[in-house]
């Protein structure tokens, strides 16, 4: 961009005109921008070119962009991000000069560049802004998190040989790299976290990543509380959509879409939100893609959100995942785990205890002893790729109308049916499930039992009184494996689901199970790695657990199914 060139108003006019496809919030930004031009000269502001221009040049003059396809190449900003520097940098007091916003809000879809660009901005702040001593912070929840914004910003320092490099002092070296000072001006830049625990920070920048993570608002409260000294501070938000409505991210979200709409009146608050218009659906209309998307086609593409949508289909745990990372959806619950639909699909009301006898199985068991639910789940490969599956569930007797009254289910009718065990007690006595341990082995092959080591041990005693020798191998509930056996939720989760999206599954038909499915609730990592969250279902999931272990353990084995691996390193088809 030249001074003679003005492309903050020309994507506002282009957005509003139609020639460039974007949503509401974005729009309502464009539009803001625009009446700006006309009004708030009244109020005190104006729009500087040249202001603008002398940050727009520094991102593709000084800055080289990282990783990839892009390595080295200049950092030439999208139009969507002209638009969002230019604005920043643009708008300034008329009285003195400084800089109109003091705090920027952006939400995008995850890839379309946001950590890139705060990662340049955190730099052009600290060498080009002649701010004396000014303090930059990439910050976020945790450490781990602030670096990702921050290594962006020193890779950028290595790569921009001919200004950067010879200019910016590194603390540290390679990877630990924690601190970059731009002596001129007595000026430095570091990654900080709620970890730390910092008290007196005066962020002339503060970089505020992930803000959908932020569980409070230590974070942020920390860096605002410390721009009151500074003459033209920037605290700038980046994030993707949350589901928490509760959350600092959320009220954040509904305020930076208020202002733009001009529904809320603050005129040093910026926001770029991005939006599908209502009754959207990005599942069935890809032409509204790029309204969450604004990088669509330049670091992000086409196939690979068909891809993300491909697998989602029909899951609701990914399903909520896309939407909310992919298409700024802000969803209802984090990631519920499977639809009704998905699992009907797989109950089968023939099947019957005498089909498993004789059969190779794989179990697995989630213990209990007052108020969840004790779980064996067996899993019986079939040679045509299909597996067969039930599970046997206990309670204590004696609390069961209490507790049927608790989690508003019918636990006495699933007895009474046969669906459920409830010996008596107040607690589940170990030697039942032992006994029917028993039963399946003596009837069949039983390869082993996978478990949660929770209560094991007394477990291990009660098949020991009982007689009863079996295989039992520890599976890892959390985002790691089991060091013993291997055996690791994410894992088994991936091909529990690989198998019911599949229609490989034949669950046999028990409402307690199916009460279970329905209120499943997973955690994810940065990953996208899934395990069960306990805590945040809705209902009891020992049963679904029990036979989401069964399953992992019986095709990790391999044995049952030679084409296993070619199965689950096939592409994911949807019905």
């Amino acid at each position: 961009m030249r001074a003679s060139v003005n492309p903050v108003t020309k994507y506002a006019a282009d957005v509003l005109a139609g020639h460039i496809v974007a949503g509401p919030h974005v729009r309502d930004a464009c539009k803001r921008h625009v009446e700006d031009l006309r009004y708030a000269s009244g109020r005190g502001f104006v729009f500087d070119l040249k202001r603008a221009a002398h940050a727009l040049n520094f991102f593709p003059d000084v800055l080289r962009l990282d990783g990839g396809q892009f390595e080295g190449k200049p950092f030439e900003l999208l139009p969507w991000e002209q638009f969002i520097v230019g604005s920043l940098f643009g708008w300034v007091r008329e009285d003195d000069g400084t800089r109109r916003f003091r705090e920027a809000f952006v939400e995008g879809g995850k890839g379309c560049g946001k950590t890139p660009l705060a990662a340049g901005l955190a730099l052009y702040m600290l060498t080009a802004d002649n701010e004396p001593r000014a303090e930059v912070y990439a910050a976020a929840t945790t450490k781990d998190q602030a670096y990702v914004t921050f290594r962006h910003s020193v890779a950028m320092v290595d790569l921009s040989t001919k200004y950067l490099a010879p200019r910016i002092t590194k603390s540290g070296r390679g990877d630990f790299v924690y601190n970059l000072a731009y002596p001129r001006l007595g000026a430095f830049y570091r990654p900080i976290s709620s970890e730390d625990n910092k008290s007196g920070p005066m962020p002339h920048c503060a970089l505020i990543d992930e803000v959908h993570e932020h569980k409070s608002r230590t974070i942020v409260e920390m860096m605002k509380a410390g721009i009151k000294s500074r003459r033209q501070p920037l605290v700038f938000m980046i994030t993707n959509s949350g589901f928490d409505r509760a959350s600092l991210c959320y009220e954040r979200h509904l305020y930076a879409t208020r202002v733009a709409a001009g529904t809320q009146q603050d005129d040093s608050f910026f926001s770029y939100v991005c939006a599908l218009d209502e009754k959207e659906d990005p599942f069935e209309d890809e032409r509204c893609w790029i309204k969450a998307n604004p990088s669509l086609g330049r670091t992000i593409d086409m196939r690979y959100l068909r891809d993300q949508v491909l697998q989602a289909r029909g899951m609701p745990s990914l399903e909520s995942i896309v939407r909310r990372l992919n298409f700024c959806q802000w969803v209802d619950a984090a990631n519920p785990a499977i639809s009704s639909e998905v699992w009907l699909a797989a109950e089968d009301h023939e099947l019957r205890r005498a089909d498993f006898e004789g059969r190779s199985a794989y179990g697995g068991l989630d213990l209990s002893t007052k108020n969840d639910l004790t779980a064996f789940a067996l899993a019986c490969p079939n040679e045509d790729g299909t597996c067969d599956c039930c599970v046997d569930l206990w309670t204590p007797g004696d609390t069961i109308m209490e507790r049927s009254r608790r989690d508003q289910v019918s636990y006495d009718a699933w007895v009474q049916a046969g669906f459920l065990h409830a010996p008596e007690g107040k607690t589940i006595k170990y030697p039942h499930v032992a006994q029917h341990i028993g039963h399946v082995v003596a009837s069949g092959e039983l390869v082993g039992i996978a478990f949660d080591p929770y209560r094991i041990d007394d477990m291990r005693a009660a098949l020991d009184d009982e007689g009863v020798e079996v295989e039992l191998l520890p599976h890892g509930q959390g985002f790691y494996r089991s060091a013993a056996s291997g055996l690791w939720m994410c894992r088994s989760i991936e091909i529990f689901e690989e198998m019911l999206l599949g229609g490989r599954l034949r669950i046999m038909y028990n409402p307690c199970l199916r009460w279970n499915a329905s209120s499943a609730v997973y955690d994810t990592d940065a990953k996208n790695n899934r395990v069960f969250n306990k805590r945040k279902s809705t209902g009891r999931i020992d049963g679904l657990v029990a036979l989401v272990m069964a399953i992992g353990f019986a095709y990790r084995a391999g044995e049952t199914l030679p084409d296993l691996d070619d199965f689950l390193n096939a592409p994911l088809t949807m019905g």
